[in-house]
């Protein structure tokens, strides 16, 4: 669906990342040492995955390097699951929205799993790595608040009208209009209840992102474009010659 997003090319990032010298060699031959990453959080329809695709391919032709720019969304937990030596069956309990404490409980202490707050800490230690490591886009899980402090981390929230919204998802998913509206409120909820208990911050607060984009008014191709421009300024990034710039059409939902 979306050709540059996949467990296999986030497995590329780091094995890339990991090879001896990669990262100064890189700094010295394709740019400047400053390695910036972004963080898109979204509301659900609004193009999240669509713009993280297309602002990915957007920066890797005028800022090319050799560990490609790459988004990491669900792929955090599988990310995760690695970093931590996790089976591969945790991915279930690590939804990206709220969960009742007293189930939490009750599933901790029958040794179904580690608690909720012991899953978040560690899917925050992997996105602190991935975004120190840099040329990184995180979409969701408090990506934003989790690296708030970091100077090379600029944060994008990304909105659109409810109806708007149900059409996307209507038009990716098939549902019918009145599931797909349960279905966006149901993930809007849980992502804000998943910030407010594990972060205590409001998902909706414009002063946790540098930018907040419109989706009804601005194509994802256009969105894309205007993200990736504010990086290479933010950061005194040199672009090289742009190659052409892809406007298929994708998907758009996220």
């Amino acid at each position: 669906m979306w050709n540059n997003i996949g467990f296999d090319l986030c497995q590329s990032f780091i094995n890339c990342q990991l090879r001896p010298g990669e990262t100064k060699e890189r700094s010295s031959r394709l740019g400047p040492p400053i390695a910036p990453s972004i963080t898109i959080s979204r509301m659900t329809g609004s193009g999240g995955r669509a713009i993280a695709s297309k602002l990915a391919e957007y920066l890797q032709a005028r800022i090319p390097v050799d560990c490609h720019w790459t988004v990491f969304d669900r792929t955090l937990i599988e990310r995760t699951l690695e970093d931590h030596h996790l089976p591969k069956r945790m991915a279930e309990y690590m939804p990206e929205c709220h969960k009742p404490v007293v189930a939490d409980v009750v599933e901790e202490l029958f040794g179904l799993h580690p608690s909720s707050w012991t899953l978040v800490r560690q899917t925050s230690e992997t996105i602190l790595r991935l975004a120190r490591l840099g040329h990184v886009i995180l979409v969701g899980r408090g990506a934003n608040v989790v690296t708030s402090k970091l100077d090379n981390v600029y944060h994008v929230r990304l909105v659109g009208s409810l109806e708007r919204r149900m059409e996307r998802v209507q038009e990716v998913s098939g549902l019918e209009r009145h599931q797909a509206l349960d279905f966006i409120r149901k993930e809007d909820s849980g992502r804000k209840r998943y910030l407010k208990d594990h972060f205590r911050e409001d998902i909706d607060d414009p002063l946790l992102y540098h930018l907040v984009i419109n989706t009804d008014r601005m194509a994802y191709d256009d969105a894309a474009r205007m993200i990736g421009r504010e990086v290479i300024e933010r950061f005194d990034l040199e672009p090289y010659e742009p190659t052409a710039f892809s406007r298929a059409t994708v998907p758009l939902v996220g």
